[in-house]
């Protein structure tokens, strides 16, 4: 959904087999004014021989991508693949910029991307691939591959632009949206940690996107390793399982567990932006020194030191029960934290004074 396009896409899968994606107006039934066409259209033939097992629907300004795991009976475990293709919504129903590759890791999970602005695509498999989709008419074009010190399952986190709305009438332009620059944002990729078969925690990591656009001397054809590109433009975090994050241009808010092991949790506010980091005035506690995280996956391990600066602020006076799942959702602007939390009360029931009664969802503001 784009309330600033006025547009809702949505991908249908049909017994595993057929699949389309319809296009529509937020304010209506009808086609979108500016689209194509009502409906994208798959331009391979995969549908025939294979079945859509999981996919991933995304979109910025005039394109949208669609990424599918594919399955086929015949094949083996190993062989699983998965395909993206990226049409230009208001140009053309059908499409030829198409990507595919082997699934990494056995994953279950269609592979994640995003989008850096209006002509770069980051495709998230074992490592971070970036590709140029400037060129629609043909299949994206490789233009570097940053590697990750050890293979993880990742899910990317895009950073959200703000929209105001306007008083004007909804068929008058009713969002207006406020995109920041591409090349001075923060990507934000998770991975889950396991032991003994079950997740314990989340590693994150936040990334500035302005190592993707300098790559006077980069090549496509050399991987770059983790060290070259990683621990000075990158911060790791690790958090139990449950903990939220929530990304916005250069800021970003997360939960930070505490008290005795981790039974509560607070809200912690990064912001990434040279400017902040430069000009806190006393805001928040500027951090600069380096840090160390370990990070593992299937059995492996390696301890990473990362130093993207940045600028914290602890809301220590507010803290949350992890137990009881007070806080639901959370997000923020540039002006604004957004919490979306349950009102828990207790009662006696049955000899029992610890009973929960029905929670009633609240919708709390922060000015920051």
């Amino acid at each position: 959904m784009d309330p600033a396009q006025n547009l809702i896409a949505v991908a249908y899968v049909v017994h595993r087999k057929t699949v389309y994606i319809n296009l529509g107006a937020l304010d209506g039934d009808g086609v979108h004014p500016q689209a194509a066409g009502e409906r994208l259209f798959l331009s391979d033939d995969s549908e025939n021989h294979s079945e859509t097992t999981n996919a991933k629907l995304k979109g910025f300004g005039r394109h949208i991508a669609l990424s599918r795991r594919l399955d086929d009976e015949n094949w083996t475990s190993l062989d699983k693949v998965w395909q993206l293709q990226i049409w230009d919504w208001k140009y053309s129903t059908t499409s030829s910029s198409i990507l595919s590759g082997a699934v990494p890791n056995r994953s279950g999970a269609a592979i994640d991307f995003c989008f850096l602005g209006n002509n770069r695509l980051l495709v998230i498999t074992d490592n971070l691939n970036l590709y140029s989709i400037e060129n629609m008419s043909q299949t994206p074009e490789l233009l570097a591959c940053f590697l990750m010190p050890i293979p993880l399952m990742l899910r990317c986190l895009s950073p959200i632009d703000d929209i105001r709305y306007s008083s004007q009438p909804l068929m008058q332009a009713q969002a207006t949206m406020c995109t920041s620059d591409p090349t001075h944002r923060l990507i934000c990729l998770t991975a889950l940690s396991t032991r003994a078969g079950l997740f314990f925690s989340t590693q994150v990591f936040i990334i500035s996107t302005r190592i993707f656009f300098d790559l006077n001397e980069m090549l496509a054809a050399t991987p770059i390793p983790w060290q070259h590109w990683g621990p000075s433009n990158t911060r790791i975090f690790r958090h139990p399982f449950h903990f939220k994050v929530h990304v916005n241009g250069n800021r970003v808010l997360q939960t930070l567990p505490v008290g005795t092991r981790n039974s509560q949790f607070i809200l912690h506010l990064m912001d990434f932006s040279p400017l902040a980091v430069t000009n806190s005035r006393g805001l928040g506690r500027v951090v600069k020194e380096p840090s160390t995280t370990y990070i593992s996956a299937g059995g492996f391990g390696e301890s990473l030191t990362t130093s993207l600066p940045y600028v914290q602020v602890l809301f220590s006076d507010r803290k949350f029960d992890c137990a009881d799942s007070e806080l639901e959702n959370m997000w923020i602007d540039k002006e604004r934290i957004y919490m979306l939390h349950a009102d828990v009360e207790r009662a006696t029931f049955d000899g029992d004074p610890n009973f929960l009664t029905s929670p009633i969802d609240k919708l709390e503001v922060i000015d920051v």
